[in-house]
């Protein structure tokens, strides 16, 4: 199939202190959502004579922003739940995030999820959109 649309993505965020909904339906700007990985899957080096070497590292560590409109009610709930998990660390980093594009087959599931920080506020003469951060630990993508 070659054609997309956000309406048939979904992502939940599970943990301490809720369980929320950032897929269709929860207000996400026109962005969307995007996972960046914070780290290489390897490492070459190269050697003096020309040989060389690759190392794999286990890192499957990275960064998820979720950009949503500033009149959306998630930002509320997000806010809720980063507070709560703010005030404990046995809350902290303990969130699970799973996305899906139900068209294509696309499941990306991201465990030890935490908040990275809030977003900046900016009150301006449109609304704009608050940008949310979170660091993964482990990104597991599987495309479809």
């Amino acid at each position: 199939m070659s054609t997309y649309s956000f309406l048939d993505v979904t992502a939940t965020l599970v943990g301490p202190g809720g369980v929320i909904s950032l897929g269709s339906g929860a207000g996400v700007s026109e962005e969307g959502i995007s996972i960046e990985p914070t780290g290489e899957m390897g490492t070459m080096m190269i050697g003096a004579d020309g040989s060389g070497q690759h190392s794999l590292s286990g890192d499957k560590s990275g960064r998820i922003v979720v950009r949503v409109l500033k009149t959306s009610p998630v930002n509320a709930k997000l806010n809720a739940m980063s507070q709560f998990q703010r005030a404990s660390a046995e809350a902290y980093g303990q969130n699970t995030l799973v996305i899906t594009d139900t068209s294509r087959g696309d499941v990306v599931t991201c465990r030890q999820v935490a908040f990275a920080k809030v977003p900046s506020l900016t009150f301006a003469r449109e609304a704009g959109m608050n940008e949310w951060e979170f660091n993964a630990i482990i990104i597991d993508p599987a495309l479809g």
